[in-house]
């Protein structure tokens, strides 16, 4: 199952001083080639005493802070982040040889710009949020029908306000490297560390 990558190499002196405006390029690239949604990314987090876990989610925004995505607070990964916000993430981007890894601290979204966000949403996506009680054991997907027609009931012909346990974190990048396939897997990686002064970027080993 070996494959060799040759599809690029990454420079330091062509790389953006921010990785924000790196990653927005990466990111342009990957939407470009057409791969099915460029925008997921694995985050991990894990228990105060440090049992990990890792899921797929969509990332929704990059601003000047950081990494946002959306989720229920009462599922495993919102209970996780809350009582333990040291996070890290992953774009795979395979079929173009790169891939993207974050660390950082994940904290809350505002409320307004949740409601922002949830109001856009179909409304079908908003019953959802009502009646999925993520991660726990239900008993049947029967239950959980049930739930989606008593929330499409409860809401029907009125707006559907955001649930009080669903909303946005936010990852604030204490590190994100950049990694570009080679080939002998002899990979570039190149890694941007925050510091007091702001970024500074160090080529990594493979």
């Amino acid at each position: 199952m070996r494959h060799e990558y040759q599809a690029g190499s990454l420079n330091e002196t062509e790389m953006a001083p921010n990785p924000f405006d790196e990653f927005k390029v990466w990111l342009e690239t990957a939407i470009a080639s057409g791969l099915s949604e460029p925008n997921a990314m694995t985050v991990a987090s894990a228990t105060p005493d440090g049992r990990p876990s890792a899921r797929v989610v969509l990332l929704k925004e990059l601003n000047e802070k950081g990494f946002v995505f959306y989720t229920n607070y009462m599922s495993r990964k919102g209970q996780e982040l809350l009582a333990n916000p040291f996070t890290a993430a992953v774009f795979d981007w395979h079929e173009i040889e790169r891939q993207v890894r974050i660390e950082g601290i994940a904290e809350k979204v505002e409320d307004e710009e949740a409601d922002a966000y949830f109001n856009v949403r179909p409304n079908d996506a908003k019953i959802g949020a009502w009646a999925s009680p993520q991660s726990r054991i239900v008993r049947g997907r029967e239950e959980l029908e049930e739930l989606e027609k008593r929330y499409a009931n409860q809401f029907s012909g009125s707006e559907i306000p955001r649930p009080p346990h669903w909303g946005g974190f936010l990852i604030r990048p204490t590190m994100i490297e950049f990694w570009q396939g080679r080939p002998n897997r002899m990979h570039d990686r190149m890694a941007y560390y925050k510091g007091d002064k702001g970024w500074n970027m160090q080529r990594l080993a493979p």
